[in-house]
C-alpha cells in the first residue's frame, strides 16, 4: 500500500533511540473507544487516547504490495470483570477501527511526552469477532478487524431478475422482459426465408 509517510517520522525512525507506538481508535455506536501502547492519557489529532501500556497487543499487521484483503487481531488484557458486560451488549460488528503508527520524545518524562510527528494511519478495516476470555477477576478481550478489502471477496447476493431490481430501485423495468426472453428462439446469423 502506497502513503505518504512524513518527513519529520522518517527522521525520528533513523534515530539511534526511539519511542514508538501505536493508538487504535474503535468507533461504536455509542462512543468512540480509543487506546494507544504507552502510559497515561494521549491526544493525537485532538482526540484524548488511554494508555494501555502492554495490556494491549496487536497482531497481523502486514504491508503488502496487491490489494489482498488482511485482518488483524487487537487483544486487549487485564479488563476488569465490570466491563465485560458492556463488551457483550455494545454491537460491534462491521464498525470501523483504525490504527496509527507513531514516535514520541524519549527525552522527556513519561508523564510529559508529547508526540513529535502525526502519527499515519497504517491500517484501517471493519470489527468483525470478538471472544473473550474470563478467569473471573479479569478477562482478555480478542477482537478480529478485517480490511474494507474483504468486501470484495463476497458474493453480492444479488440477482439479475425482475424481483431483485425491483427490490433495489422501485419503478425500473430494466429486467421486465428477461423471463419472456429464455424460451424465445431467436434467429442470428443465418438468413431469414421471407415466406
Amino acid at each position: 500500500m502506497t502513503r505518504n509517510t512524513p518527513q519529520s517520522l522518517l527522521d525520528d525512525l533513523s534515530q539511534p533511540q526511539i519511542s514508538p507506538f501505536y493508538a487504535v481508535e474503535m468507533l461504536f455506536d455509542s462512543a468512540p473507544v480509543r487506546f494507544w501502547t504507552g502510559y497515561g492519557d494521549k491526544t493525537i489529532g485532538g482526540d484524548t487516547y488511554l494508555g494501555s501500556g502492554n495490556l494491549l497487543s496487536i497482531t497481523g499487521i502486514d504491508e503488502v504490495n496487491d490489494l489482498s484483503a488482511k485482518s488483524i487481531t487487537l487483544q486487549l488484557s487485564g479488563v476488569p470483570a465490570s466491563l465485560v458486560s458492556l463488551a457483550i451488549q455494545e454491537p460491534y460488528q462491521n464498525r470501523a477501527c483504525k490504527i496509527y503508527f507513531g514516535t514520541t520524545d524519549t527525552t522527556t518524562p513519561i508523564d510529559e511526552q508529547v508526540e513529535t510527528t502525526t502519527p499515519i494511519e497504517v491500517f484501517s478495516g471493519l470489527m468483525n469477532v470478538m471472544t473473550i476470555e474470563d478467569s473471573g477477576e479479569t478477562s482478555i478481550i480478542s477482537l478480529t478487524v478485517e480490511s474494507k478489502l474483504i468486501r470484495l471477496e463476497k458474493a453480492s447476493n444479488w440477482r439479475y431478475t425482475e424481483g431483485s431490481q425491483q427490490s433495489r430501485h422501485s419503478g425500473d423495468t430494466f429486467f421486465s422482459y428477461v423471463s419472456s426472453l429464455q424460451d424465445r428462439d431467436i434467429v442470428w446469423g443465418r438468413e431469414v426465408s421471407s415466406e
